[in-house]
């Protein structure tokens, strides 16, 4: 496949202890191939997991500088041969938090690409051929098309973008665990995350708890869908659910949530997953003891697979399930975003408006 764009622009971060300073930066784009499609970005959700990574607190930055998001809006401009079944130039699609897997290996083949030990992230990340993946806080992507999705006519595109970082986040473990009717799931924390996990679970048909230390969370809660607010800021909070949970999803800093308490509230054998990820080493702590009552496990989960996004989507179309934009900012205002998210002030996304000429 032939192809007239070679590079894009984006804002970019180069020194971890100034995360709120972006400069535009020209980027080579990968080279096109045969299931390739590329695409003009529209808009940008603005992730935790991008503070993170300009802030350093998962490590250091993987090139000189890098740009990112990964919960991006976009418009086909090209496509590979191999992908025209797929998609069209001028259709709208979205990109999230992964661009490459191999598509060999038993996990990509059992709809497991997420898991696939080759796989590359969308931004501060290379290649296998070396190229570094740049994220959405800039004018163009460039992706295989397994990690491209059509978005459905209803989701609008100034909302949509965090369904594919945030959404497929909160999703895949949820249905993972059998979240559906009569069972009871418990959310832990309303943010970024916490604020869809509520929504999905109540769409999937769920009877929903919602655990926050923030008793000024609750309205928002009960807004979201969920059935009941529990304040862990009382200590005697996890009493009176012994035995009661089919499934807890924790979307909270794992360091910073009451997860031994959680785990004494889970049925017999059954599980508690946290997708909050605190900066890097610093652990999760769980007494062991708090395993031994009912023989429940503790676990994690990294994103979805393609099948479970497109599952998404289309609830999310069906169940009005839309991510609360406190604040659409033009992508060059990136670094109030960061600041904002560093110091958890929105509620609950903030998105990027492409406004590089």
């Amino acid at each position: 496949m032939s192809s007239s764009a070679t590079e894009a622009r984006g804002y970019g971060v180069a020194d971890t202890s100034k995360p709120t300073e972006f400069s535009v930066q020209s980027f080579k784009l990968k080279t096109a191939g045969k299931r390739d499609v590329t695409m003009a970005i529209e808009y940008c959700g603005v992730c935790g997991s991008d503070v993170h990574t300009v802030t350093g607190g998962w490590g250091p930055l993987s090139a000189p500088w890098i740009v990112p998001g990964h919960e991006i809006v976009a418009t086909v401009t090209e496509v590979g041969e191999d992908a025209k079944d797929e998609f069209k130039v001028g259709q709208r699609v979205g990109v999230g938090a992964q661009v490459f897997s191999c598509l060999e290996c038993d996990r990509c083949k059992s709809d497991n690409e997420q898991y696939c030990p080759k796989q590359v992230d969308t931004y501060n990340a290379p290649y296998p051929d070396g190229v570094m993946a740049q994220g959405g806080y800039s004018s163009m992507i460039r992706v295989d098309k397994q990690f491209v999705f059509a978005i459905p006519d209803a989701l609008e595109s100034d909302k949509v973008g965090p369904l594919f970082c945030a959404g497929a986040t909160v999703y895949s473990p949820l249905v993972r665990n059998g979240t559906g009717p009569g069972k009871n799931v418990g959310i832990v924390g309303v943010g970024g995350l916490g604020h869809l996990a509520i929504q999905f679970a109540k769409a999937l048909g769920a009877n929903v708890t919602v655990f926050s230390h923030s008793p000024s969370k609750a309205t928002d809660a009960v807004r979201l869908g969920a059935d009941q607010f529990i304040s862990t800021a009382d200590k005697d909070f996890a009493d009176k659910f012994q035995d009661h949970f089919d499934f807890i999803l924790s979307t909270a800093d794992a360091n910073k949530a009451p997860l031994g308490d959680l785990v004494g509230t889970l049925k017999l054998g059954q599980k508690l997953v946290s997708v909050g990820l605190p900066d890097a080493h610093t652990p999760w702590e769980i007494p062991g003891m708090a395993f031994m009552s009912n023989g429940s496990c503790f676990g994690g989960s990294h994103i979805a697979s393609k099948k479970e996004i497109m599952e998404m989507l289309k609830l999310a179309a069906e169940k009005n399930v839309r991510p609360w934009v406190d604040q659409v900012l033009p992508m060059s205002e990136a670094g109030k975003a960061i600041q904002g998210v560093k110091d958890n002030k929105v509620r609950y996304r903030y998105v990027l408006k492409n406004d590089l000429k």
